[in-house]
């Protein structure tokens, strides 16, 4: 990638820096999606030795480029996102992909396929490490910012994203006790 094509890829990139999510911080403002990604990516560091046989270089890669979509849809909650939502984000990424040069397109496009299809290790990795860090966040957030839905869904969420790995599962009992934690502290 030219300097030039990187200084314009990056100037599309930097939108996520303004992109909020439906999260907020333990100080009390909006998540910015790429603080969601750059947690993501912390966890997926933080936890590469307790799966020593996967390429966390790739699920690190993941992490960074997953809501690139989000840079031209803006951020929109996992339950409330349609079928449709989610082809015009993906339509509009595939166009941007498109225009980047050829070697980092076919990696990009090769990542997103084995995302989607989450058949790896890695992708699996991804994919929980994604729905946890958004429940992680809301235990780190204010419980006054919470919708209602998310009482249910901080209890519940990601449990099917997990099963697949013991470790990725208890790390999902222990979000499920602060979440307890966080709602009885209210009452």
């Amino acid at each position: 990638m030219n300097p030039r094509e990187l200084l314009e890829a990056l100037s599309i990139a930097e939108r996520l820096k303004d992109t909020t999510r439906h999260c907020y911080t333990s100080k009390g403002r909006h998540e910015s999606v790429a603080e969601h990604s750059w947690n993501m990516t912390l966890m997926a560091f933080f936890i590469k030795n307790e799966f020593p046989e996967v390429d966390i270089n790739k699920v690190i890669q993941m992490c960074i480029i997953h809501d690139l979509g989000e840079c031209f849809t803006g951020d929109i909650p996992t339950f409330l996102k349609t079928k449709e939502h989610e082809v015009s984000e993906e339509t509009l990424l595939n166009n941007w992909i498109k225009s980047l040069p050829t070697t980092t397109r076919e990696e990009m496009l090769s990542l997103y396929k084995e995302m989607k299809e989450r058949k790896t290790l890695e992708a699996k990795i991804f994919k929980a490490i994604d729905s946890l860090e958004a429940l992680i966040q809301h235990n780190f957030s204010d419980i006054s910012t919470w919708s209602e839905n998310e009482f249910d869904l901080n209890l519940t969420y990601a449990n099917d994203r997990v099963n697949f790995s013991q470790y990725l599962t208890l790390l999902r009992e222990e979000i499920r006790k602060d979440t307890i934690q966080k709602i009885s502290n209210k009452k």
